[in-house]
């Protein structure tokens, strides 16, 4: 079998994703934008869910990792009073509520007290979340359903004002990666006595990533791949050093740095060499090292 060529076109999209297309979609846009087959994305929207997805190419889906990790913030609208397949728009209708007696006073007060901070989630049955090979969404399309168990996240704001029209709630969430919004709209319609779903979802950031520097996906600018580290420490470090990060050798700690990592680490010349983090009590490791860093 033929080896794959290697990517010549690296690089960072903040991609504004449209409605009606899946987070893969857009991979395979830019796959044929920009003639590479070396392209992931950080983290799924769902196919209704629009905003930040940042997507990367070439040595840059090595450090992808270091993105999907990061807190995401949301904005989109919890209609109260209806139970959905899907947990969403999207899914057809399976319970109605009265609930036109709740105020927006309860729902923050069910907020503070059950759906902020850390708590644990029952994954949807419409997630890209893979069990024993196979994703969620794709059972559920066969209608079958499994046992889920529950998921640690954290939310770290929950905001809730009046919405657009009586019985919808506009929301705005920041929160840990792997949280599900629709899960947190439909868990706080059982909290306030009955049920309720999502709409509209819009990712505005993840981590240091904002839908204000995002675009279409034919539009989009490619970043340097350095751009995909900007939320992690920066080290500098000599010529002798930048050698044997090419080697992928152990370091002794970095002076002057905080915390426990990871740094990215740049070369004399301003070149991303590679990602580092804590290893044993005084020395740190490569969790990757780029072509760059080795001159390939």
């Amino acid at each position: 079998m033929a080896r794959r060529k290697p990517a010549t076109t690296h690089g960072l999209c903040v991609v504004d994703k449209p409605a009606g297309v899946t987070s893969h979609d857009v991979v395979g846009m830019l796959r044929r934008r920009f003639g590479e087959r070396q392209v992931g994305h950080a983290g799924t929207l769902d196919p209704d869910a629009t905003g930040v997805l940042v997507v990367a190419v070439g040595m840059a889906t090595k450090l992808l990792r270091f993105v999907e990790k990061t807190t995401k913030r949301y904005v989109g609208e919890v209609v109260l009073g209806t139970e959905t397949s899907t947990l969403d728009a999207a899914g057809e209708v399976t319970a109605t509520h009265d609930m036109t007696d709740v105020t927006v006073d309860r729902v923050r007060q069910v907020v503070a007290e059950h759906l902020t901070g850390a708590i644990e989630q029952i994954p949807p049955m419409v997630s890209a979340l893979r069990v024993d090979g196979r994703r969620l969404h794709e059972l559920a399309r066969e209608g079958i359903e499994i046992e889920r168990q529950p998921r640690p996240v954290t939310i770290h704001s929950f905001a809730v004002e009046e919405g657009p029209e009586p019985g919808v709630l506009s929301i705005e969430v920041e929160c840990t990666a792997g949280t599900y919004i629709r899960t947190l709209a439909a868990d706080l319609g059982h909290l306030l006595g009955g049920g309720a779903h999502l709409r509209n979802l819009r990712r505005t950031a993840v981590g240091e990533f904002t839908i204000d520097e995002s675009s279409a996906p034919g539009e989009c600018e490619l970043l340097p791949v350095a751009t995909t580290v900007r939320g992690l420490e920066r080290v500098d470090i000599n010529v002798e050093a930048a050698a044997l990060v090419a080697n992928g050798r152990v370091l002794p700690r970095f002076d002057g740095v905080r915390g426990d990592g990871p740094w990215a680490v740049f070369g004399p010349d301003d070149t991303l060499l590679a990602v580092y983090e804590v290893f044993r009590d005084r020395d740190v490791k490569p969790s990757v090292v780029l072509p760059t860093a080795t001159g390939r």
